[in-house]
């Protein structure tokens, strides 16, 4: 697996950062950036799963294994999903998914917040992310400050 990590200063505090992150309409702000018109679909809840999706193109359904809000986020892939809806944890593709996981990180004080972002990806992988997410931690900085 290939580690790739990702980081961002955002001048507001960890409760804002968390709750700009994670609401499902400036979360398609964002996101949106690094990854044109991605949504999710779920809980940020511990135990929850949550799809990440593309318009007509599927996405990624990951379990959250670990959620202590304001602070913290680890998250595994447990299947591709298909453009139609469908979970897919067995072709090529989606075994490239399985397994990798996500982890976001608030560490903050005195108005400002450190968010680091950990992806563990098979090496096919890690063009997509080191494309998206600096556009994505860019406008997720924006978004805050403003």
């Amino acid at each position: 697996m290939a580690i790739l990590v990702f980081t961002t200063e955002i001048a507001a505090d960890k409760q804002r950062v968390w709750d700009i992150m994670m609401h499902p309409d400036t979360y398609k702000e964002w996101v949106g950036a690094g990854w044109t018109g991605a949504y999710y679909d779920g809980v940020w809840e511990q135990g929850q799963k949550v799809a990440l999706l593309s318009p007509g193109q599927g996405g990624t359904l990951m379990e959250l294994v670990e959620v202590r809000p304001y602070e913290y986020l680890f998250a595994k892939h447990v299947a591709v999903v298909n453009p139609d809806g469908t979970k897919d944890r067995d072709s090529d593709a989606a075994k490239g998914w399985v397994g990798s996981t996500e982890s976001y990180t608030l560490k903050g004080g005195n108005g400002s917040t450190v968010v680091k972002v950990e992806i563990h990806t098979v090496p096919e992988w890690t063009s997509m992310f080191e494309e998206g997410w600096p556009n994505a931690l860019a406008k997720l900085k924006e978004v805050c400050e403003r």
